[in-house]
């Protein structure tokens, strides 16, 4: 060594000459420092090279396209982002319905969903370039992580199982007893299904997978066809759109699924006469209330014959009755199919205005005074009952006369104001137009402790009334008595409102002034019943009226008096 810190001497102590060696101390010390400098020098490169052999298989391990492939079932990458299916973090394996959407009754419903026919390849395979992890226990956790990244089975397989696991079975069961003894046309038929059931709105079809074969309410061919129109009108049903209930034996006889929902799917149309207040509610919302108010809004509505019109019109009563946006069933465009695990083609409905208890058409028991609370809600009006004559000093009664501009106008309507104002009553007077806003006009009238019409759809509007306010109908000239109390009469008495009729006298109608006095629509008009409603339409139904004051008044007292009841 050249250094002069370990330089030593040349001499050595004792002046003995010839060959230089270590002291004694020196050659102890070195025999036994040595072996130990060897030994831990050997120590520590073992353990370096084990350091750097872990971080190399944990660098593997991570990048590891088998690992990748399974990112949120792996205990090795919990510090990963989760994948887009948010599978738990778990090794244990997944039952293959856990993904399925819409598996179980009790999930929050999230709808609509949509549905990848495939899900991405996993087949394990490793990333080229990368070395193999020979480990005996990574090698078993790749095998658990393996186990969790099986294919799910189809959606056919899914169908197929059904019932087996947990799927209700296919099932279709239809009300047609319509007959209604004492009205003048029957009922139209309802089906309820339940299952896998698949709605393409390009086929015009319901398919219904059914492994069963269960051909309970279908023809020979494996259909039901029915016109989803809440009226069974001979003269109207050939213009609502036909719609097919298909039996199919499995999964592959039908469309494959582009939208799941896990909600009822219902089928309506809006066709006929839906352009007429009285029968948009009659024909369509009354009976899609008693259709769906249980399934308190996680249903989804889907319209044929659709009207944009219409359904804008009553937008904030369908968001009532459904959380989502309503589907155009005649919409063709893409061809999608919308999958559901229950459904209704058809409404069940009753009378005109008119809800009563019945084992299959209302087996829950709603009325008609739930039907006004519904509408309450939904169109956000505040009154459920009129006002107390007395209960606040110098308070007038709210009068709301309904005017008509085509037939059937009341031609005396400001002596007809005049009076009722003489009797104490506040009056405003308003004309309910096709395409009014509703919810502006079901505030007026819901403002209204007495509302006033002469025979027609304006007084629909009574459905806006608090409870226990006051309807005074003007019944035109003609033996309209029948029509006068089963179409607003009755449904008045079932909403819990006070009802008052006036009948127009012979010299109060403009008829007399078109027909002499022997004519039939004087001498016999009941007869004019018989001949069908054309008949009807083009004779008594055109008149106007002009009311007798002297006689109307005390009907105008008898309001004043209901109030006070």
């Amino acid at each position: 060594m050249n250094s002069t810190a370990y330089s030593r001497p040349s001499k050595l102590p004792g002046g003995a000459g010839g060959e230089r060696r270590p002291p004694r101390l020196m050659r102890g010390f070195a025999a036994k420092i040595e072996p130990k400098k060897l030994g831990a020098g050997l120590l520590a490169g073992c353990c370096l090279a084990l350091l750097t052999y872990v971080s190399l298989a944990k660098l593997f391990a991570i990048y590891s396209p088998v690992f990748a492939s399974t990112a949120n079932t792996s205990g090795l990458l919990q510090n990963s982002p989760p994948s887009s299916s948010s599978v738990p973090e778990t090794t244990d394996a997944i039952p293959a319905e856990a993904t399925f959407v819409g598996r179980k009754n009790d999930d929050p419903a999230a709808d609509p969903v949509d549905f990848p026919e495939e899900g991405p390849s996993m087949d394990g395979s490793q990333e080229p370039g990368l070395p193999e992890v020979v480990s005996r226990k990574e090698d078993d956790a790749e095998k658990a992580i393996a186990a969790t990244s099986q294919p799910k089975p189809s959606e056919e397989d899914s169908a197929a199982a059904g019932a087996g696991e947990g799927t209700p079975p296919a099932k279709m069961t239809c009300d047609e007893n319509g007959v209604d003894e004492g009205f003048p046309y029957a009922r139209p038929a309802v089906c309820e299904l339940s299952g896998d059931i698949r709605v393409s709105p390009k086929d015009k079809t319901m398919y219904l997978v059914n492994p069963s074969g269960a051909a309970a309410g279908f023809d020979e061919n494996g259909e039901k066809r029915l016109r989803p129109y809440a009226r069974k009108d001979e003269f109207l049903l050939p213009a609502v759109v036909e719609v097919t209930v298909k039996s199919v034996p499995s999964a592959s006889g039908a469309p494959r699924c582009t939208k799941r929902h896990r909600v009822p799917a219902v089928v309506f149309s809006v066709a006929g006469y839906t352009d007429n207040f009285f029968h948009d509610n009659t024909d369509a919302l009354i009976p899609l209330f008693l259709t769906t108010a249980h399934l308190k809004g996680e249903v989804q509505l889907l319209i044929t014959n659709y009207k944009p019109w219409w359904v804008q019109k009553y937008t904030p009563v369908l968001r009532k009755l459904s959380n989502y946006d309503v589907i155009n069933f005649d919409d063709e465009d893409g061809g999608a199919v919308h999958c559901f695990p229950d459904g209704y083609l058809g409404l069940y409905r009753d009378r005109d205005l008119i809800i009563s208890p019945h084992p299959t058409r209302n087996p829950r028991n709603y009325t008609m005074v739930d039907y006004n609370k519904f509408l309450r809600g939904a169109l956000e009006l505040p009154r459920e009952k009129p006002a107390v004559l007395g209960e606040e000093p110098g308070m007038r009664p709210r009068m709301l006369i309904i005017s008509r501009s085509g037939t059937r106008r009341l031609l005396n309507l400001d002596e007809v104001s005049a009076a009722a104002s003489e009797l104490g009553f506040n009056v405003t007077v308003a004309e309910a137009g096709g395409e009014a806003d509703v919810p502006a006009f079901a505030a007026m009238v819901n403002s209204a402790d007495v509302l006033l019409a002469v025979h027609g759809a304006g007084l629909t509007n009574q459905i806006f009334l608090p409870t226990n306010a006051v309807v005074l109908q003007i019944v035109p000239w003609g033996n309209m008595d029948w029509m006068a109390t089963n179409f607003y009469g009755q449904p008045a008495r079932e909403m819990q409102l006070r009802y008052v009729e006036y009948y127009v006298g012979e010299e109060e109608t403009s008829l007399k002034d078109k027909y002499p006095r022997d004519h039939v629509v004087f001498r016999d008009p009941k007869a004019l019943h018989t001949q069908g409603w054309e008949t009807l339409a083009d004779t008594i139904m055109k008149q106007d009226v002009q009311v007798d004051l002297s006689r109307f008044r005390p009907f105008l007292l008898q309001a004043i008096d209901k109030l006070q009841e």
